[in-house]
């Protein structure tokens, strides 16, 4: 079977100090700005830094699990989807950096590989891209309320 690698970056403005943002994004189970999100919950004793797993389950029906394995605090995290995709692999960071102006840069970058057809793959990745505009678009609207 032919494997297909990609990846999905998106990036968003956000009115607000970085301190406040970190604060927001580190929850990792409150997650009311994820686009379609039903529910989170831990899995894990831990409940922030690497180790800490969670499942998202979703208003489509799936659950997704997945495992933080990169914290620095006020910088970015990133985390591992064990279950739940249509995906071989997927790594996933969602970085933070001071902007001018009193803003803050939020970029959600993800790399991922399947072995689904070449249609299936491309759907897939431009659903992924839709759903991480959408969900920091949602972070931006609630941090800046």
């Amino acid at each position: 079977m032919e494997k297909h690698a990609g990846s999905a970056k998106r990036s968003v403005m956000i009115k607000a100090s970085v301190e406040t943002v970190w604060k927001k994004l580190s929850k990792i189970t409150k997650l009311g700005w994820l686009e379609e999100q039903k529910s989170t919950r831990f899995l894990s004793q831990k409940k922030y830094g690497v180790g800490a797993i969670r499942l998202i389950s979703f208003e489509d029906g799936s659950d997704v699990e997945e495992h933080i394995v990169e914290w620095s605090p006020k910088k970015c995290f990133s985390y591992i989807a064990i279950t739940g995709l249509p995906l071989l692999s997927y790594l996933a960071t969602i970085s933070m950096k001071k902007a001018t102006s009193g803003r803050v840069k939020v970029t959600w970058q993800s790399y991922f590989v399947s072995d689904k057809k070449k249609k299936e793959f491309l759907e897939f990745s431009k659903f992924l891209s839709r759903f991480y505009s959408k969900s920091l678009q949602n972070l931006k609207s609630d941090i800046e309320r």
